[in-house]
């Protein structure tokens, strides 16, 4: 379990996330896209981005957690903050920019689920500045751990990094994608917990072979450790999700399911892998916990099942 110096364990302090919130636009196509023609697709808008999705889905686990990330001025954004306040998240640090639209996340995937094109603007991130960040470092003080993702600027992550190890507090990284994937690069010898999928998990490690499946996912997560990360978790679509600590590594298959939509999977993912070892239990069970909430969303309309529990998990662990 994880500790404080002192030795107390750290899972009834909050974790705090800081990162992504915006609003998804989500479209399912019917049958092969149609360039520069309408298309028959399922179309749905949610609430989203990857930090938000984190907090929420934490917060269904029953963990203490608290959202640091900006919104617009707008309704979009008091609606957000309103959901996520609901979902028993404490929003009460996020701030709100009068001069900017609330991020926005635009995906299209083709009938098979898999992304075609994704869109988005998170230009309203850049009101998370290193100044805002540190007039609040008494959230870090008070955490017992910090997730970000890599939406942040640089300057913001090295800020991040900076306060939580002044703190004293374990960091986790979710590298939210292949663009952004570079940013984390320099903190990975910070890092206890880091998830990418194939692609971001090839831009972190450029000198290894590209993730195409289990042998080099592997390959690549024992890397990530050598490099300083404490435990490296590569999601790889339907083979599962490989992971590594600096004792042991291996890999979890994926539960066969129905894909209703992909939006959020990875996001519930790495809620799951975080709750469980806060709670003491084993990377190995973690990452199962970590692939039955996955499977779970990837069957919800949305990208956080509002119904999340541990024991819908276990109910769902059938691997």
């Amino acid at each position: 379990m994880l500790q404080e110096t002192s030795g107390k364990t750290l899972v009834d302090r909050p974790v705090l996330v800081v990162g992504a919130a915006g609003m998804d636009t989500v479209g399912m196509l019917d049958e092969a896209p149609h360039l520069r023609a309408s298309n028959s697709a399922r179309v749905r808008l949610s609430f989203g981005g990857v930090a938000r999705n984190i907090a929420e889905n934490l917060a269904c686990l029953g963990q203490p957690v608290q959202l640091l990330t900006a919104v617009g001025a707008d309704r979009s954004g008091r609606q957000l903050l309103y959901h996520t306040g609901d979902c028993g998240v404490d929003v009460s640090a996020c701030i709100t920019v009068d001069d900017a639209a609330t991020a926005s996340y635009l995906a299209i995937y083709d009938a098979d689920g898999n992304l075609h094109m994704a869109l988005e603007d998170m230009r309203v991130l850049k009101a998370l500045t290193s100044a805002v960040l540190k007039e609040r470092e008494e959230l870090f003080r008070a955490c017992g751990l910090v997730v970000v993702d890599a939406n942040l600027s640089p300057t913001a992550l090295r800020t991040v990094f900076s306060l939580a190890r002044k703190a004293g507090v374990p960091v986790c990284a979710d590298t939210a994608s292949k663009s952004l994937a570079a940013r984390m690069i320099p903190f990975l010898p910070r890092l206890f917990l880091l998830t990418a999928n194939s692609t971001e998990a090839s831009v972190l490690a450029p000198t290894q072979a590209p993730v195409s499946g289990p042998q080099t996912a592997l390959k690549t997560a024992r890397w990530l450790v050598s490099q300083g990360v404490q435990t490296a978790v590569i999601p790889i679509s339907a083979a599962g999700v490989c992971y590594a600590t600096p004792e042991t590594s291996g890999r979890v298959p994926a539960i066969r399911t129905r894909v209703v939509d992909p939006t959020g999977a990875g996001d519930a993912l790495t809620a799951a892998v975080i709750f469980g070892l806060l709670n003491d239990i084993s990377i190995d069970e973690a990452v199962r916990l970590g692939v039955s909430a996955a499977s779970l969303v990837l069957r919800h309309p949305g990208a956080v099942l509002p119904e999340l529990s541990l024991e819908k998990l276990y109910d769902n662990l059938v691997i």
